[in-house]
């Protein structure tokens, strides 16, 4: 589902004109990485005009601004920009838009309601706080589908925004499956608007990540069972 199905999976070639426009191996492995904790966010992200087969990719990377604001003032001030023509969004993000970045993107969404968004995370941004999480309903409500990031988004991000080597078209970082469940796990409390169950520890010495799970009946009672299942808690 989504708009990853109907689009093929080309890895570079010398003459392909994205290749200053991708990421290197090892930047990729450690923003997308879902049990890395660092503080920047990395956004690739594809624009699609009015159905059509071509598709325009880029990266982006936080600056004095979140990746998400930069997005948008840059999208709405390039010359190509038509606000009339129907127009489809996706972006892989490393982490998830924080209240004021939903806000934001609900704004540009309202005031340009020919765009279509889709939204790929690798991780959740401080998903305890109250304002992130009303965030991403909020979007959700006006029309944007969010997801977390499965190995299917991996391999085709690393196929489409990754300056790999020709030997390793294949071998993109698979992560922890566990993880992913996890951040879907919390995802679905956000969206049924159910109270934090995954708290994240990171210990500096040495460099690890922690997670614990704490359920509630309400968990138990809303939570659709296969989601349950997928982390083994039911």
């Amino acid at each position: 589902t989504g708009p990853l199905a109907k689009i093929p999976h080309p890895g570079p070639v010398a003459v392909d004109p994205t290749l200053r426009r991708r990421i290197e191996p090892h930047e990729f492995e450690v923003f997308f990485d879902p049990r890395e904790l660092r503080k920047e966010t990395c956004l690739l992200y594809e624009i699609n005009w009015g159905g059509r087969h071509s598709i325009w990719r880029h990266t982006s990377q936080n600056t004095n601004k979140h990746v998400e604001v930069n997005f948008i003032e840059k999208f709405t001030t390039e010359r190509y920009f038509c606000p009339n023509t129907r127009c489809s969004i996706t972006w892989f993000l490393s982490w998830s838009p924080c209240g004021e970045c939903s806000r934001a993107i609900t704004e540009f969404l309202s005031r340009y309601p020919h765009v279509t968004l889709f939204i790929y995370i690798a991780r959740l941004y401080h998903h305890a706080d109250p304002r992130n999480r009303q965030g991403l309903r909020d979007l959700i409500s006006s029309g944007v589908t969010i997801q977390i990031m499965t190995e299917q988004e991996s391999g085709y991000c690393w196929r489409n925004f990754v300056n790999y080597s020709p030997s390793n078209e294949a071998h993109w970082p698979r992560y922890p499956h566990l993880w992913v469940r996890l951040y879907v796990l919390e995802l679905y409390c956000i969206i049924l608007g159910l109270p934090p169950c995954l708290n994240i520890l990171r210990r500096k010495q040495p460099q690890l990540t922690f997670f614990t799970i704490a359920l509630q009946s309400c968990h138990y009672q809303r939570l659709p069972p296969h989601i349950l299942w997928a982390t083994g808690l039911k």
